[in-house]
């Protein structure tokens, strides 16, 4: 079935007792067993429950994956992937990617012997160096990154990965499974915080973590399971509902950001843009081949950190708020925000001044989303 198909018939066919054509959700901690040394495939919710399972396998096909984990969070389901690995062992890591994300490779996992080592992924030459040295067992890959919407070329890295044995991890919250779809050009992982798009309504918060092959997927899945960072039956019921609309909400959401963004690049108080879909950015070509869309994320610079207070107390229909991917359309300040816990000096060199604002572009109509920017930008 192709992917849209997939999408509408999320948690169809699951409940072959009632013939329920919603998942039920099976808000429960414990299962009963028909007799002993018998089970009906549940025991305890942490190990599995079918509203969970539900979603994983519904994803693990729509992502053509060969098994999926969820999570109570993305950072969860990062965590679980980063737990497949040693102390002693290096991992090379996009550079500008979610200060979450940071956070948990310097704070937490480096604390246990797992190095990042980070680096501009869409500069192959220097990523190349560090996939050749010893001990590093991975790359780490977000796309777009988060917040400057850098593409690196998933496919070229993956190839480069392969020729020094590396696992490559793909974080797609961004551009989901409906723009891109990574294990078809040599990625082994994908992370995503579903919480965003695949969930879609503000509502949740969710993590899933799919991989290529089956001992991986199994392996995550132990973690999973070891650490129980699950995610409840309710949020996956969520989950699945949000999967049904995915492909005609992204295809809204983007349709809005190509015209907000060229609206931008015109604005005389604007002094950069950063959108994928913008053509004759390295980011740009390198999404082109492979994706089928640019997402619904940009952001922007103005001209003056004066600037910034009034856009965000001034906005009557873009929310200031943090997170993404929903049909409401957020506006965030990464350098106090999502981008906090990153040392000023790395913010800086990377571009995540006090003057860069990052756009969630949601579902509103297009005009009233213009006429809400140009009342506090012009």
């Amino acid at each position: 079935m192709e992917i849209n198909t997939l999408l509408a018939r999320a948690g169809t066919g699951f409940d072959p007792t009632t013939g329920a054509i919603s998942m039920p959700v099976y808000q429960c901690a414990t299962f009963a067993h028909p007799a002993l040394g018998q089970s009906t495939g549940f025991d305890y919710s942490r190990s599995a429950n079918p509203t969970r399972s539900a979603l994983e396998s519904t994803f693990a096909a729509i992502e053509g994956g060969a098994g999926a984990s969820a999570f109570a969070s993305g950072l969860a389901a990062i965590d679980a992937v980063l737990r497949l690995f040693a102390p002693g062992d290096k991992i090379v890591v996009t550079e500008d990617i979610y200060g979450g994300s940071v956070r948990l490779f310097e704070q937490f996992h480096k604390v246990c012997g797992i190095e990042p080592l980070f680096v501009d992924t869409t500069d192959l030459l220097a990523t190349e160096k560090l996939l050749a040295l010893d001990g590093v067992k991975a790359i780490f890959i977000e796309v777009p990154t988060n917040p400057l919407l850098k593409v690196a070329d998933v496919s070229a890295l993956a190839a480069i990965a392969k020729r020094h044995d590396r696992l490559v991890i793909v974080d797609n919250t961004f551009l989901t499974p409906v723009f891109f779809r990574p294990f078809e050009y040599g990625a082994d992982i994908t992370v995503y915080s579903a919480t965003k798009y695949i969930g879609g309504h503000n509502d949740v918060v969710a993590g899933l973590a799919v991989a290529k092959d089956k001992k991986i997927a199994e392996r995550i899945a132990y973690v999973q399971n070891a650490t129980g960072a699950i995610l409840g039956p309710q949020d996956s019921w969520l989950i699945l509902r949000g999967l049904k609309t995915l492909a005609l909400r992204l295809k809204v959401q983007e349709s809005n950001a190509k015209i907000i963004a060229d609206y931008l690049l015109g604005h005389k108080n604007v002094r950069k843009v950063y959108y994928p879909g913008i053509e004759g950015t390295q980011s740009h070509r390198n999404l082109r081949c492979t994706a089928s869309g640019y997402g619904a994320m940009l952001a922007f610079e103005v001209d003056d950190f004066s600037r910034v207070e009034r856009v965000l107390s001034g906005l009557k229909i873009i929310s200031f708020a943090e997170s993404l991917g929903g049909v409401e359309s957020l506006i965030t300040f990464p350098s106090r925000q999502t981008h906090a816990d990153i040392d000023e000096e790395t913010r800086e060199r990377l571009g995540i001044n006090d003057r860069l604002l990052r756009l969630s572009v949601g579902i509103e109509s297009i005009n009233d989303l213009l006429a809400d920017l140009a009342g506090v930008l012009d």
